[in-house]
């Protein structure tokens, strides 16, 4: 149960685990927090999302892009 001046190796072989196991989750576990990519929208690209989400009419659409243009 002891070797080499008293020491434990069993105590010391779990506190390497715990060790490596706590830094695994630290560096591996997925995060709650979602990153999303942002990317600079261009006005056209704006337009077309808010045309899809039903913000603006077709009327609308099609007349802010003739602007663009």
């Amino acid at each position: 149960m002891f070797y080499k001046d008293g020491f434990f190796w069993g105590m010391h072989l779990i506190w390497w685990a715990i060790w490596i196991v706590a830094l695994g989750w630290i560096f591996f576990a997925p995060s709650s927090t979602t990153y999303t990519e942002t990317i600079e929208d261009d006005p056209a690209t704006m337009l077309k999302i808010r045309f899809a989400k039903g913000e603006i009419s077709k009327e609308e659409y099609e007349r802010s892009k003739k602007l663009l243009k």
